[in-house]
């Protein structure tokens, strides 16, 4: 199934969608709540109201405005250098361990919601990649069994402040500017999709600009890699979102100029099979976020 969280008047509901049109599931069972956390942790529900949707209200998905598809992940983590060609473009090692790092919640925002400049720093990148979102709590899970732990693949644009990401050895700082990284806007259940997500064509692009094109076939650590080898260290948790690292065409290793986002572009990341997750580029003074000091 592939499902859209969003806002429309009366609030913010999960829909249910079929090509242009969508389903209120939210409507029909108050219990789902206002995110996909409803849905996973009780998908008898979705299964229970299968047999309205033929018959159920539809409106257009046009109409909606995306929202988070989980509203207060509790760990977000992020997979870095996964593609090999985008590894080479940016001067590392092919790693033998996959490289780690978290963001937190003020990083992200729905798709469709600005992407911002910030303030200190013009060397605002993009980075298309696939999302998961853990549906089954789980602590040492094996390769065999991780796709059980799967409940759906978004899309993901990991902005990236490069000068910042460049300041330490950690990557903290360059990724966790606030409203950097893009979800959404649909979530689709791997029932509807090639098994861990594989083989999907994935895209960045301003306008006719194609930045990054490739396939989630030619990730080094696939799903079932990433899930069992994070789950070493922490356990997964039923919202938890992981993205999976992004393919070569990054704006820093342009040649023979590096291409930063720009306030006024729209910046637009592709997964087949998933959807496309836009986002207008703005500066910070604009985005009426900074906080005055007290």
């Amino acid at each position: 199934m592939k499902y859209l969280v969003g806002e429309v008047p009366g609030g913010t509901a999960v829909f249910a969608v079929t090509g242009e049109n969508a389903v209120n599931l939210t409507a029909l069972d108050a219990h789902l709540g206002a995110d996909l956390m409803g849905v996973i942790a009780a998908p008898d529900r979705v299964a229970a109201l299968a047999g309205q949707l033929a018959d159920a209200p539809q409106v257009p998905v046009s109409s909606i405005t995306p929202a988070l598809p989980v509203t207060t992940p509790g760990t977000i983590i992020c997979l870095g250098l996964n593609y090999v060609e985008h590894i080479k473009e940016g001067g590392y090692d092919i790693p033998d361990y996959p490289a780690l790092f978290m963001r937190g919640r003020n990083s992200i925002m729905a798709a469709g919601q600005p992407m911002v400049r910030p303030a200190c720093s013009d060397k605002l990148d993009y980075e298309a990649e696939l999302m998961l979102i853990v549906g089954k709590r789980g602590r040492h899970v094996s390769e065999a069994d991780a796709l059980d732990h799967v409940f759906g693949y978004t899309v993901f644009n990991d902005g990236s402040v490069r000068d910042y990401q460049r300041k330490t050895h950690q990557w903290t700082p360059g990724k966790n500017f606030d409203s950097t990284g893009a979800v959404g806007p649909f979530t689709v259940t791997p029932d509807d999709l090639p098994e861990a997500a594989s083989g999907l064509k994935i895209e960045s692009r301003v306008g006719d600009e194609i930045l990054q094109s490739s396939n989630t076939a030619n990730m080094i650590w696939g799903v079932r890699q990433v899930i069992a080898t994070i789950s070493e260290y922490t356990t997964l948790e039923p919202g938890d979102l992981i993205a999976l690292g992004t393919p070569p065409g990054v704006g820093h290793a342009k040649k023979p100029n590096p291409r930063w986002l720009i306030p006024g572009e729209t910046v637009e990341i592709e997964i087949e099979g998933i959807g496309i997750c836009a986002s207008p580029v703005i500066d910070e003074k604009d985005a009426g976020t900074q906080v005055a000091a007290e």
